[in-house]
């Protein structure tokens, strides 16, 4: 393989901090993985996160903005949101009720996903979460 060429492709989208965008990702990333096994678990994945950036982060408030990035090989679909951060603890799995009304986003992103991973900066924080091609979910790939 020549040293600048990549089998993953990956694409970027920034919205700003509306809850209409969160409709906006998911078809976007719907575009992206048209004909994919894994769009519908992606395009869920996105919802969810999307919408926890605007909900939990400064991503919601005035000015605010989240950025998504979708990166596809032949073995892994990863789906990563940044938030614009402004809370003073790190987005992470907690385990609710059944009756929950909240608390419940990430924990079922991490029951899709084959692995989440959370970065914190400054600025903010990125979560990731990795489908693999073939593999059982927990697990990794083939």
């Amino acid at each position: 393989m020549h040293e600048y060429t990549s089998t993953a492709r990956v694409w970027g989208l920034s919205c700003p901090g509306f809850p209409e965008e969160v409709s906006r990702a998911r078809r976007w990333t719907r575009d992206i993985l048209r004909g994919s096994p894994l769009a519908e678990d992606a395009e869920l994945i996105v919802s969810e996160l999307s919408a926890n950036a605007i909900l939990h982060t400064a991503s919601g408030r005035e000015y605010g903005s989240f950025h998504l990035a979708v990166a596809v090989s032949a073995q892994v679909v990863a789906v990563s949101v940044t938030d614009d951060g402004g809370t003073d603890t790190a987005p992470k799995v907690e385990h609710q009720d059944q009756d929950a009304e909240h608390g419940r986003g990430l924990g079922m992103v991490s029951a899709i996903a084959h692995r989440v991973v959370v970065h914190d900066t400054d600025q903010g924080h990125t979560v990731t979460a990795e489908l693999y091609a073939d593999a059982r979910r927990g697990g990794h790939p083939c």
